[in-house]
């Protein structure tokens, strides 16, 4: 190597690798898609770019979602795909990137012309509807800020004669405040048509009262809060509508026309997730549709699905819907927890055990297993069995679920194509035990597989709204500098609900107040032969104060159930301020140079005035005190000192309070 060529590496090798960092990290991935027509079927694939494997985490590898144009879709790699009718169509393909860093790899539409369709050709693949199904919902990936997904809604008709319908999806959460979808395009293939909303107004009235809702199925009134249910089918449906959009913000309606019996559609929409969308990777949103296969009927299907929020796709997750709970009501619900895993392995798994943090707030003894994948029985406690079953094993931090003599294929696993048969899921709730506080939690599950080394998962957080608490307070304030003084005030406090720990309150008081002050002056004055005139005053002075106290701003942290202090800011304003004044002046005369004194009645004044002001003495300082008693809820007694910065300085409150 020449030194030209040695000096021109060295200037530009650092260059170049930045310059690699960045081509990784900045343009995105590209995904060709290809196709082969062979007869009457053509075969689709795509050059998939390099992944960049999460440090710690299994294998990355892709998983794909398929559109082939004319209503139908395919889950493999590789699909084989047969049309019905000649003609143009665009294919799509959204290729998820689990265990990668970065965005998934994007790719552009390809256009393919069919000229030798069959007409006999059905939906693609088997039917996925059993017997009793009309809905089916799918989605090709969880949900990631700023990141788009694709919801597919199956649909069938299962009457014996052609109808007309309409198809629901309600989204973005009201117990979430900024929106977490937008509806970025929907592909309809059947003649179907979006109603606009300004036309459906009446059918959805507005009912935010918070006011309770009855159900005509059940006799129990029910909260409208947001909940996860399986498929239903109901029959009241104004009451369906008026329930969902109680829950959610928004909304899309889809018409549907001569749908003849067993047919089945396919709707697909694609979701960009807002940059707003709550980023906490435990936290679990939904989706509801509604399913009206005739229009002259009331007879309808509702189905919820769950999707937890995650910050880069991975299938092993651990999440909750205890996102933001109320403190104040949270005791009578079960908090429900899910823990997903998928086999990323070459071969089957038998044994699959999930060890599941739990913070010793939650009530072990209330496990209950709300759903599972694959679908086995409880194992018995009292014996050894033989047959695949879940055992379920408490200890004092843990949870472990085992899957005892299953068989869950892996996603590398020769002959397996369909990658949802490589995914399972425990969902359990518990309620909280008596004794717990208001301070969220994190818990993380450790997932093995056989006897292989575990995978950790995400932390599942929970956490609690602040709540507002209201307190009453009443006391009295001492001011050593000054005399006969005496003042009593009353008040509230604004803080959040029952704080486990730190937390800010303001405070809104009104305060009597009274003190004495006396005064002594004297004036002199020389008459014209030479004699001074001497005048000693005494002024005694008695206020009256009506004041305003404000804390703008102070902490509080609690150290125990009884005990907590707290420093902060406070400034006084007197609304009025009256001052009962009386001068008494005793006159004297001074003779030779200040040798003799005499007493001059005639000088003597005695002056009676009432002095009364308005919005004077404003006064800031900055204080600490403590409180002993029921510190986070209820009756406590405090003691503050508070610092002026203006005289007079000093000054002590004692006080009882009482939050609500």
């Amino acid at each position: 190597m020449n030194r030209f060529s040695a000096l021109f590496t060295i200037v530009l090798f650092p260059f170049f690798c930045i310059g690699q960092i960045l081509t990784n990290d900045t343009i995105p991935r590209i995904t060709p898609i290809s196709y082969e027509i062979q007869g009457n079927q053509v075969n689709y694939k795509a050059e998939m770019p390099p992944l960049n494997q999460i440090a710690g985490a299994p294998k990355a590898f892709y998983t794909y979602y398929w559109e082939f144009g004319d209503g139908n879709y395919s889950f493999k790699e590789k699909p084989a795909h047969t049309y019905k009718k000649n003609g143009k169509y665009d294919a799509k393909l959204w290729a998820t990137n689990n265990y990668d860093n970065g965005k998934p790899p994007a790719s552009r539409p390809k256009s393919v012309t069919v000229d030798n369709a069959q007409d006999e050709a059905s939906i693609e693949g088997n039917s996925p509807f059993t017997e009793d199904d009309d809905l089916i919902l799918k989605r090709n990936r969880e949900p990631v800020p700023d990141q788009e997904m694709v919801f597919i809604t199956s649909y069938k008709n299962n009457n014996n004669y052609i109808s007309s319908g309409k198809l629901y999806l309600f989204y973005n959460d009201r117990q979430f405040k900024n929106d977490n979808f937008t509806i970025e395009d929907t592909r309809l293939h059947y003649g179907e048509r979006i109603v606009p909303l300004d036309g459906v107004s009446s059918i959805l009235p507005e009912n935010d009262d918070h006011t309770l809702l009855a159900s005509n199925n059940i006799s129990l009134l029910y909260n409208k809060t947001l909940f996860v249910q399986d498929t239903t089918k109901r029959r009241n449906f104004p009451l369906t509508l008026e329930e969902s959009k109680a829950l959610y913000r928004s909304y899309q309606i889809i018409e549907f026309d001569d749908m003849k019996p067993g047919e089945e559609r396919n709707i697909f929409r694609t979701l960009k997730t807002t940059p707003e969308m709550i980023k906490d990777t435990s936290a679990i949103v939904t989706l509801r549709s509604v399913y009206v296969p005739d229009n002259n009927f009331d007879d309808h299907t509702v189905k919820d699905t769950e999707m937890e929020i995650v910050t880069s796709h991975d299938p092993n997750k651990m999440s909750s819907n205890g996102f933001l709970m109320n403190y104040r009501l949270v005791r009578f619900k079960r908090l429900k927890f899910k823990v997903r895993f998928q086999n990323n392995g070459e071969g089957p798994a038998n044994t699959i055990k999930l060890e599941v943090d739990t913070p010793e707030m939650f009530d072990k003894s209330t496990l209950r297993i709300e759903g599972m994948y694959p679908e086995c029985p409880i194992c018995p406690k009292e014996r050894e069995v033989n047959y695949s079953c879940l055992d379920t094993i408490l200890k004092k931090d843990k949870i472990i679920f085992q899957f005892n003599r299953i068989y869950l294929p892996g996603s590398e696993q020769k002959n397996v194509a369909e990658i949802d048969s490589t995914k399972g899921f425990v969902k359990y709730s518990m309620k909280f035990g008596k004794k717990f506080h208001k301070k969220k939690t994190r818990s993380k599950t450790a997932i093995y597989f056989d006897k292989n080394d575990p995978i950790i998962t995400n932390y599942a957080t929970t956490r609690f709204l602040p709540g507002i608490s209201i307190g009453a307070k009443a006391g009295y304030i001492t001011v050593p500098e000054l005399n006969n003084q005496r003042e009593y005030f009353v008040g509230a406090t604004l803080s959040p609900f029952k704080s486990y720990r730190g937390y800010y309150q303001v405070e809104l008081l009104f305060s009597a107040s009274s003190f004495d002050e006396i005064r002594n002056f004297e004036t002199r004055s020389t008459q014209a032969n030479g004699i001074e005139n001497l005048i000693e005053f005494s002024e005694a002075n008695k206020y009256n104060s009506i004041s305003v106290y404000a804390v703008p701003a102070s902490y509080r942290y609690n150290f125990t159930n009884f005990f907590a202090m707290g420093a902060g800011i406070q400034l006084k304003l007197d609304l009025t301020s009256t001052n009962d004044q009386e001068t008494t002046g005793t006159g004297f005369i001074i003779e030779e140079q200040g040798q003799i004194i005499t007493p001059d009645r005639d000088l003597d004044s005695f002056v009676v005035q009432e002095i009364d002001d308005t919005f004077t003495n404003f006064q800031t300082g900055v204080f600490v005190g403590m409180n002993l008693g029921a510190v986070r809820i209820g009756p406590s007694l405090g003691i503050r000192y508070v610092y002026n910065f203006d005289a007079p300085n000093s000054q002590i409150q004692f006080y009882g309070i009482w939050k609500f």
